[in-house]
């Protein structure tokens, strides 16, 4: 099998020129020399396409933010519409209509009791956000002995320090190890790994042990807990049962110790319910919002938190109490217009109720996977789906890293007209919602050639 993958004469001119000074993310560019980058010129609801026409369903949401198809009308207007009023204002001292509305819009949707909203522009500020206010509440307080956090291995957070800090994702962290806060770190929930005949809520509580330990030991200490409720996206889509969940917010509450429950990338329909704590039926002290909230549209984000948190720092300006955290473009208005039209579509297409349907046709579909000799599992929570190759299907034995067979599926998919953008060993379907039954069949089928193919040498 031949995993090359090349571009047409036009968009290889374009990716020449773009590769002579734009440096891109999470990407080693000497790799460019072998595997070209890809120039898009547009996109259409689910496809993206090159400079010569060829296409590519972008079975990832570019980055797991696009939620209803690229350059979507709807949201396309509503964002015209704004931007013929007002395209940014400072914050700090003034507001808007969009910001005031989507608050509102937020506080009924998300679990009772989160009714304040502080902005930032990305997923990591989210998070810096939430630590910050939640060190700096027990602080305004005179609990001064909390300063650290504890998370859980192979999370993933961000890349700014203290979002960084909370991760435990090696490949992203370990090179920054003497910038980073000192974190109590305890392992996953993960069910990857479970014995044999033991249930995912099983696994659950028996994991729980190491975190129930951890408080006990260090709450004294302790701000807050971070996680990403159900699964841990960047650590390879690994899940686990809402019972960790529930225990962990019983727990937060025995011991005094915030719960920061990080969707970021698990918000906004992608787990089955709108919000991944739904099913654990949990509500967090802090809710971290981004990526899907604008369908893919523009930076936003919004951490989430209750009126007790709030009040820690309602006090008179000379008590020094209040949170002078900030960002320049806080809240921008085309950004929360495009959030209003995300949360338009949810209401109007009844989405979540649909998305059990192609929820559905993901599991059909790559059913057959499961019995494949180098596939150690497929896991899947509501629109997620993942393959997990591996050497060895009864010890689970994962392929070399350095193989990067899963890079070698990304090619062939490529020459298939799919993106499925690999993490490690791992290949996942994570697709805007308005994929079509027979989209997700050509994914499966595309996924399962490259899959028979990487593992054949």
């Amino acid at each position: 099998m031949s995993s090359r993958f090349q571009l047409g004469p036009k968009s290889q001119a374009f990716a020449d020129t773009a590769l002579d000074h734009v440096w891109h993310p999470c990407t080693q560019m000497k790799d460019h020399e072998s595997m070209p980058i890809i120039p898009i010129a547009k996109g259409k609801g689910i496809w993206l396409e090159d400079f010569d026409g060829k296409r590519y369903i972008d079975a990832v949401s570019s980055w797991w933010v696009n939620l209803f198809g690229h350059s979507n009308d709807f949201i396309n207007g509503k964002i015209q519409e704004q931007l013929s009023n007002l395209e940014h204002v400072i914050l700090a001292g003034f507001t808007h209509q969009p910001i005031v509305d989507l608050s509102k819009r937020l506080v009924e949707k998300a679990p009772q009791g989160l009714t304040r909203c502080f902005y930032a522009d990305n997923g990591s500020s989210a998070v810096e956000v939430a630590l910050k206010m939640s060190f700096h509440s027990y602080r305004n307080k005179g609990q001064h002995k909390k300063t650290r956090f504890i998370s859980i291995s192979n999370g993933y957070h961000g890349e700014t320090l203290a979002a960084l800090a909370v991760s435990g994702v090696a490949l992203y962290k370990e090179i920054y190890g003497p910038l980073l806060l000192d974190p109590i770190e305890v392992p996953s929930p993960d069910s990857y790994y479970r014995p044999e005949g033991v249930s995912p809520a099983e696994h659950a509580r028996e994991m729980f042990k190491h975190m129930e330990a951890a408080l006990e030991e260090h709450h004294e200490t302790v701000c807050a807990v971070i996680l990403e409720p159900l699964i841990q996206c960047a650590g390879g889509m690994r899940m686990y049962d809402p019972e960790y969940l529930r225990l962990l917010r019983e727990a937060c509450d025995k011991y005094g110790v915030h719960l920061i429950a990080d969707e970021i990338a698990v918000g906004f329909g992608r787990t089955g319910t709108f919000f991944a704590c739904e099913q654990a039926d949990i509500t967090p002290d802090f809710l971290c919002l981004s990526k899907g909230i604008t369908a893919g549209y523009l930076p936003l984000s919004v951490v989430m938190t209750n009126e007790k948190i709030y009040q820690d720092f309602y006090d008179d300006y000379e008590t020094l109490k209040a949170f002078l955290h900030s960002h320049s473009y806080t809240g921008n208005p085309l950004a929360c217009a495009a959030a209003l039209a995300t949360l338009d579509l949810f209401e109007r297409d009844n989405v979540i109720e649909e998305n059990k349907k192609l929820a559905k046709v993901m599991a059909d579909s790559t059913a057959h996977l499961i019995d494949h000799p180098h596939v150690g599992d497929v896991r899947q929570t509501g629109m997620v789906l993942a393959v997990e190759m591996v050497k060895d299907k009864k010890t689970k034995e994962a392929y070399p890293w350095q193989e990067r067979r899963g890079l070698d599926v990304f090619k062939y998919a490529l020459n298939h007209e799919c993106l499925l953008r690999p993490l490690g060993n791992v290949v996942y379907m994570m697709p805007p919602y308005v994929i079509q039954p027979e989209e997700i069949q050509l994914l499966a089928k595309v996924m399962t050639d490259g899959i028979n193919a990487v593992t054949a040498k």
